[in-house]
C-alpha cells in the first residue's frame, strides 16, 4: 500500500473533513485571503439581498484545498442560512437522480457540486433549462408510453466547484453568472488561518512556529491545519504541549516534510529527472516508468507544486529541473547543451 501523503491537497478522508469543517469560517468577514474574490461575493450577495433576489449561479475553480466547499457553506450562510445541497460530478449518473432534488427546491436554495467537470454529458444538458429557465422536461414512465413533462422548478443558486476549469464545456461555463478563481495563500494569510486554527484547537504556541508551518504548507489551507495538527501531536508528546519553532521543525523533519514543503515523492520525481536524464528534458512517461508510479500521479498530484515553485518547467521535448531544483537538493547545477550546438539553448 502506497504511503499517505500529509502535504497532498486531496482530503484524507472524513476523519480529516470532521476537524475541518469545524475549523471553517462561517461568514465572509472571517475568510482570510482570496480578497478578490471575496469581494465580488460581498458586492453580488448584497446585491441580491437587497433585491430579494436569489444568488446567481456562481463558477468556483481552483486547485483542491483552497476552500472551494467552505465558500461554498459560506455563501449559503450569508445568503439566509440555508444548508446547501452537497453531491459531486461523479455522485450523478442519472437524471432522475438530480431531478429529485431541484423539484424539492424551496425559492433561493442552493445546490453545491463539487467538480462539476465530471457530471455526465447527459446529466449536464439536463441541467441546462434549469439553471438558465428554472424549467426542466423529464421523462416520465418507461418504455413506449413514456411522456415528456415539462416542470417548473423554484429559483434555485446552483454553486459549481472544479479543479480543472479547462475540461468544463463552454455551454456549462456561460450559464454561471460568477466565475471566481481562487489563487493559492500567501504565507501571510495562511499564519492567520493558522492562529485561528490554533485557537479553536486550544494550541500554545509561539508565533514563530506557525510561520515555519505555513512556509511549509504549500499555499494550501487543507495542508497548513494538517499540518499544524501533526506538529501539535509532537509537541503534546516530547515537548510539555508548548508548539515552539524548534519543536516545528521537529515535527516536519519526521514527518519528511522540508523547509519548502517537499515530501519524498517530490524530491523523488525531482532526482529521477537530475539524476537519470540529467535534468532533462524528459517525457512524463519515461519518468512514470522510472519511479514506479502512475502517470497522472506525477501530472496531477505532484507536478503543480514544482511547477508553482520554478523547479520545473515543461518544454516540447518534456520535462526540465531547472537551476533552483538542483540547489535545492544540493546537487552541482551544470547548465545543459545543445547535443549539436554545443551552447546553452534557450527556454524561449
Amino acid at each position: 500500500m502506497a504511503r499517505e501523503r500529509l502535504i497532498t491537497t486531496e482530503s484524507t478522508g472524513p476523519a480529516e473533513d470532521g476537524v475541518n469543517f469545524a475549523l471553517r469560517p462561517q461568514r465572509l468577514c472571517e475568510m482570510v485571503g482570496q480578497r478578490a474574490v471575496i469581494e465580488k461575493l460581498e458586492i453580488a450577495i448584497t446585491a441580491a439581498r437587497e433585491r430579494g433576489e436569489p444568488l446567481e449561479h456562481v463558477l468556483l475553480d481552483g486547485p483542491p484545498g483552497l476552500g472551494k466547499t467552505t465558500l461554498a457553506h459560506v455563501i449559503a450562510n450569508e445568503m439566509g442560512g440555508r444548508k446547501p445541497q452537497i453531491t459531486s460530478g461523479p455522485a450523478i449518473a442519472k437524471q432522475g437522480e438530480l431531478m429529485a432534488m431541484l423539484t424539492n427546491f424551496d425559492t433561493g436554495d442552493l445546490l453545491f457540486i463539487d467538480e462539476v467537470h465530471r457530471l455526465p454529458k447527459i446529466v449536464e444538458e439536463f441541467l441546462y433549462p434549469a439553471m438558465e429557465d428554472f424549467r426542466v422536461d423529464f421523462t416520465i414512465e418507461g418504455g413506449l408510453s413514456g411522456r415528456m413533462m415539462n416542470f417548473a422548478l423554484k429559483r434555485f443558486t446552483l454553486i459549481g466547484a472544479t479543479t480543472r476549469a479547462g475540461l468544463l464545456s463552454g455551454a456549462m461555463r456561460d450559464r454561471f453568472g460568477h466565475h471566481l478563481h481562487l489563487d493559492f495563500y500567501s504565507t501571510e494569510d495562511l499564519v492567520t488561518i493558522l492562529r485561528r486554527s490554533a485557537g479553536l484547537l486550544k494550541v500554545e504556541y509561539e508565533p514563530d512556529a506557525l510561520l515555519d508551518v505555513a512556509a511549509r504548507s504549500r499555499g494550501t489551507p487543507r495542508v497548513a491545519n494538517r499540518l499544524l495538527m501533526r506538529v501539535r501531536d509532537y509537541a503534546q508528546v516530547r515537548a510539555d504541549g508548548v508548539l515552539t519553532r524548534a519543536v516545528a521543525d521537529d515535527a516536519l523533519e519526521i514527518q519528511q516534510v522540508d523547509a519548502l514543503g517537499l515530501d519524498e515523492l517530490d524530491r523523488a520525481f525531482l532526482g529521477a529527472l537530475i539524476r537519470v536524464y540529467s535534468g532533462g528534458p524528459a517525457g512524463i512517461e519515461a519518468l512514470a516508468a522510472t519511479m514506479g508510479q502512475e502517470r497522472d500521479t506525477l501530472e496531477d498530484v505532484v507536478e503543480p507544486y514544482l511547477l508553482q515553485i520554478g523547479f520545473v518547467i515543461r518544454t516540447r521535448q518534456g520535462r526540465q529541473a531547472t537551476q533552483a531544483a538542483y540547489e535545492h537538493l544540493g546537487i552541482p547545477f551544470t547548465p545543459p547543451t545543445d547535443p549539436v550546438t554545443g551552447e546553452q539553448p534557450s527556454l524561449f
